[in-house]
């Protein structure tokens, strides 16, 4: 594909089609475009996708006929134009309209071309002029108003008051901030950031984490030489905050369940001075080449990947470790704002994620040594994943207890649990518990 445009569309269609996720299939799909094109196409699906619910709104006041009756492919088209034209200032109205009636032609749906031109023209005369959304009951408000389904609103709402709530959707329809932590095997803080520099990135300290930036510009990230030499890994605040929270020692030896990226596992190496050992297990072995040649990048040379399903035992590692880390498949409602398509999902499945959890939980805590620490941690903020799992599984387990812990640059305190917030402490939404084996 040579344009961001036709990139984007292809990538919804992809998501629509194939219940693709829309991060995976973009990188994939932008291989082949240039920066400025990679880029376009990248708001483009993260904008119609955080927007969706209020785009289709707007368009089916401009529609002659009813907007969920139009043909699917015709749908996407309409909405990359909204979102063009609604929000994106640098391109021009008539650029958007006629790019989106040439994409409808390219894909043998001239019939329709018509309908395209007369509802997007209507739109850019009309976007100072857009219909009201109705402000019935609040929860109706802000699920049209930031794109979110009305059951996560209302649970949000229950978790945080109104006010915050909304603080919390309109931060998922934000960039999330790209969070670096510097590899103290390979460089140095400044060396690092010259490296940084020199590639045309923009950093800034984290707020209240140590040895860690936000980054911006300069590209690629993976096509940065300070990547390719491993001199920094790019994990959130949260994330990291886990492995801290956990504290593991040099010469430890730690157990990552379910490791795949390999982003704590390679946190938890670089704090062990890589020392002791680190092994990092997931279900699928081509997640666990990944970790190889991200442990190899960084040169940590303590881990060690390993295929294992963190529901079965593995009885050659019952009590054998001082740090187990639970980081469990969950709902993923934290991270909207990386994942935008995930507030898309069906709710129904995600009845059966606190089982597998618990299942998870139960196992891993057999392989914590006497006195050892067991971390349970989600990246999402129901508690249904969080408190009520930990709660069930301390309450069956009186060998393990709640551990406070304190975090580099955070003030607040726990009793074992913390739950972040994007709106409150700039992170993903992250659940973190940290247990000890008596």
């Amino acid at each position: 594909m040579s344009n961001g445009r036709e990139t984007a569309l292809e990538t919804l269609t992809a998501c629509r089609r194939l219940d693709a996720w829309s991060d995976n299939n973009l990188k994939t799909a932008c291989r082949g475009l240039d920066r400025r094109e990679a880029a376009l196409a990248s708001r483009l699906v993260y904008g119609v996708l955080q927007n969706r619910a209020l785009l289709d709104f707007y368009l089916d006041a401009f529609c002659s006929q009813s907007f969920d009756s139009l043909e699917p492919f015709i749908r996407d088209v309409l909405r990359l134009g909204a979102y063009q034209i609604l929000y994106m200032d640098r391109v021009p109205d008539s650029a958007a309209v006629d790019e989106s009636v040439e994409q409808v032609k390219r894909k043998k749906h001239r019939r329709a071309s018509g309908l395209v031109n007369a509802v997007l023209r209507r739109l850019s005369r009309e976007k100072e002029r857009l219909p009201e959304i109705p402000a019935g009951d609040r929860a109706g408000y802000l699920s049209l108003r930031y794109s979110h389904p009305g059951w996560l609103v209302r649970r949000l709402i229950d978790l945080l008051g109104e006010e915050e709530a909304e603080e919390y959707l309109r931060l998922d329809n934000e960039a999330a901030p790209t969070v670096i932590q510097r590899n103290p095997l390979r460089c140095g803080q400044d060396e690092l950031l010259e490296g940084l520099a020199a590639s045309g990135a923009v950093t800034m300290p984290h707020p209240w984490l140590p040895d860690c930036w936000h980054l911006s510009g300069g590209g690629s990230l993976e096509a940065m030489p300070a990547f390719q030499r491993g001199w920094f890994q790019v994990q959130d605040a949260a994330a990291r905050s886990a492995v801290l929270a956990a504290g593991v020692r040099s010469g430890g030896r730690v157990l990552d369940v379910c490791a795949a990226p390999g982003g704590k596992s390679f946190a938890a190496a670089a704090v062990m001075e890589d020392t002791g050992e680190v092994i990092a297990c997931d279900i699928h072995r081509h997640k666990l080449e990944l970790i190889a040649k991200g442990a190899e990048r960084m040169g940590l040379t303590c881990i060690r990947p390993e295929l294992a399903d963190g529901r079965q035992a593995r009885e050659e590692w019952l009590e054998g470790f001082d740090t187990v880390l639970c980081d469990v498949p969950c709902s993923g409602l934290g991270i909207i704002r990386k994942k935008p398509d995930i507030r898309y999902k069906d709710p129904v499945q995600l009845t059966g994620l606190p089982e597998i959890q618990r299942a998870i939980l139960n196992n891993a805590s057999r392989y914590v040594k006497p006195g050892g620490v067991l971390l349970y941690a989600t990246c999402t903020i129901l508690p249904e994943e969080n408190q009520s799992v930990t709660a069930d599984f301390l309450a069956s387990h009186n060998g393990f207890s709640l551990e406070s812990f304190s975090l580099p640059g955070l003030s607040e305190e726990n009793n074992g649990s913390l739950t972040l917030w994007p709106q409150r402490h700039g992170t993903d939404g992250f659940y973190i518990c940290k247990m000890r084996r008596a």
